[in-house]
């Protein structure tokens, strides 16, 4: 691993033992307000030299042989910058390109090892949230998003029929069978740029967003821009959290899109969190973007004013007829790479392993997991793409020891006394 070498840690906390299921050892809580912290690895406050990772100087890249650089060039690690990552007691929203790229281009076995550490401090490690994600209204989009094919101007290549929106009792129904199979987080999808002059939908949708919130789950909705006052409306139907992703870095987005700017949707993200609404939003990876333009993804919603309280990970499927309908999928260790590296950087915020996933064996989730995601989308289907299904989910979480987070059962705010 070009001269770095791991040294075992010492696990110098105990773990107790969790009373809802006691045959399995849990860290003990050490505080019950914000982010759980979970003492399952003590922070190591030794001196840079001392840590349990030999980072080298520099890590050469080649693009021909590693996806972690555009252009061949020497990547600078500084052991004090992931060093100060794993130590962090709270978020915080300073980090500068260099940081996020210096552990980006971590040896990846020892920065799943070291975001695995922060991802207990912050987390339950056996604790994964499930979601399931419906589409509500399909197809008829007037943006030119490259990857999609919900666009009205791919429809002829994709063959997507567009659908008007679900009637609400058909959203709440399926709700239902979402929660009965242990889904958690009920998320819905409408294909809309935006919501100027859809009032009649937003009364829908606030009535499904109240059904929803009425059988204990947690709702989110991505219906494209929203304004302030749409935004509060959805606040008081009880919306729990919004989906606006950024995709990528902004350097890269005219590339995918260019018919909604990277601003207008950190515009609506704001507009979200001004209301009280958590926010969601995450990436797109393999839409031939560098490693470059992911520390970009990274370095934008980790430098918002709040850490989005999830952020989506996903993996392109390349659905013919869409411009990015031949490219070729993401390699697993870039996927794996931007995880931990969230991981990190938003050490409270759930990290969602999103599209992509129904190509990913069991033995490759486990890493995610291991390197901090600890939330999935079930159930039927994606938006247009295939989906695993909740069966299966049951038989990876008992092959591996996993069990589904409660609804409302997250925070990622600061913990209480830690400095700033």
């Amino acid at each position: 691993m070009r001269g770095a070498r791991l040294v075992p840690g010492r696990l110098t906390a105990r773990l107790a033992t969790r009373g809802r299921r006691s045959t399995r050892p849990f860290p003990a809580t050490t505080t019950s307000a914000g982010p759980r912290m979970y003492a399952a690895a003590a922070v190591d406050t030794r001196q840079p030299e001392q840590l349990p990772f030999h980072a080298p100087s520099t890590i050469p890249i080649s693009p021909a042989s590693s996806p972690v650089t555009r252009q061949e060039q020497d990547i600078p690690i500084t052991r004090d910058v992931l060093r100060d990552a794993v130590s962090a007691t709270r978020p915080r929203n300073n980090w500068t390109k260099d940081e996020i790229a210096t552990i980006y281009g971590h040896p990846l076995m020892d920065l799943v090892h070291q975001a695995s550490l922060v991802h207990r401090r912050f987390h339950d490690p056996a604790e994964v949230q499930l979601c399931t994600l419906m589409n509500i209204k399909t197809g008829g989009c007037t943006e030119d998003c490259s990857y999609c094919a919900q666009a009205t101007r791919y429809q002829k290549g994709t063959g997507l029929q567009a659908k008007k929106v679900e009637p609400v009792e058909a959203v709440l129904a399926a709700a239902r069978t979402a929660k009965a199979n242990g889904s958690t987080r009920f998320c819905m999808g409408a294909a809309w740029r935006d919501m100027r002059g859809r009032k009649n939908s937003m009364r829908n949708i606030s009535e499904m967003v109240q059904g929803v919130r009425g059988m204990g789950m947690e709702v989110c909705v991505t219906l494209g821009m929203i304004d302030g006052d749409q935004a509060r409306e959805l606040k008081e139907a009880g919306l729990t959290a919004y989906n606006h992703n950024v995709d990528t870095s902004r350097e890269f987005y005219p590339s995918v899109i260019s018919t909604r700017t990277y601003d207008e949707r950190l515009q609506t993200l704001s507009y979200v969190r001004d209301a009280g609404i958590n926010v969601c939003s995450g990436g797109i990876l393999g839409l031939g973007e560098t490693a470059e333009d992911r520390v970009g993804l990274l370095y934008t919603v980790s430098t918002l004013p709040k850490h989005p309280e999830s952020f989506p990970v996903n993996a392109l499927v390349p659905i013919k007829g869409t411009p990015l309908g031949d490219r070729t999928p993401i390699d697993f260790t870039s996927m794996l790479r931007t995880i931990a590296t969230a991981r990190l950087v938003m050490p409270a915020t759930i990290v969602r392993i999103a599209a992509g996933r129904k190509t990913m064996s069991e033995e490759k989730q486990a890493l995610c997991f291991m390197a901090g995601a600890n939330a999935i989308f079930t159930g039927e289907k994606m938006l247009t793409t295939d989906c695993n299904g909740w069966d299966e989910d049951k038989v990876m979480f008992d092959r591996w020891g996993l069990e589904p987070m409660k609804s409302f059962d997250k925070s990622s705010g600061p913990v209480p006394g830690s400095c700033s």
